[in-house]
């Protein structure tokens, strides 16, 4: 066994953490341009952790064989997608936020999954 269920949590709480100072960071960068961007790129980066932490709630369950692990797995991306695709058509239709800045905080928010995996420490 390469990685315990320990490091991969210690990794997903990292990474949520992350996510979520990026969050504020890029809705006080938006707030320059008003409040409902700064809403708006806020909550999208907010969804991205979200998601995250229910993959890593659902995928780091517990102990189990490769095939059980494997579902937990895709049980925590589906309910990741669910919750920011729902949470994309809650801030664009029913609250009509503008989407450039909530498509911003997406990509900043996606973008520290890549750094995390990158600078392991």
């Amino acid at each position: 066994m390469l990685n315990s269920l320990a490091s991969g949590r210690r990794l997903a709480l990292r990474i949520v953490m992350l996510q979520l100072v990026v969050a504020a960071v890029v809705g006080l960068a938006f707030l320059t341009q008003g409040r409902r961007e700064a809403m708006a790129a806020a909550a999208g980066a907010t969804l991205v952790a979200l998601g995250t932490a229910l993959l890593s709630a659902r995928a780091f369950a517990g102990l189990g064989g490769a095939g059980l692990a494997m579902g937990r797995l895709l049980a925590g991306m589906i309910l990741k997608w669910i919750a920011i695709v729902g949470g994309l058509v809650v801030i664009l239709g029913q609250f009509k936020l503008p989407p450039l800045a909530a498509i911003t905080g997406l990509v900043a928010a996606y973008a520290i999954n890549l750094l995390a995996f990158r600078f392991k420490g």
